[in-house]
C-alpha cells in the first residue's frame, strides 16, 4: 500500500518541524525530518 510510505514521510517531516520549532530552528528541523522521512519510507512495506 503506497499510502503508508507517504504517511511515514509526512509524519517524520512534521515531527522534525515540531522538534525544530522547540529548539528554535524550524528550517533545519524540517530538513532533518525530510531526510528521516525518505529513509523511513524505504523501510515501510
Amino acid at each position: 500500500m503506497k499510502n503508508k510510505k507517504y504517511l511515514a514521510f509526512a509524519g517524520c517531516m512534521f515531527l522534525g518541524m515540531g522538534i525544530g520549532a522547540l529548539l528554535g530552528d524550524t528550517g533545519a528541523g524540517t530538513l532533518i525530518g525530510m531526510g528521516a522521512g525518505f529513509l523511513a519510507s524505504l523501510f515501510v512495506k
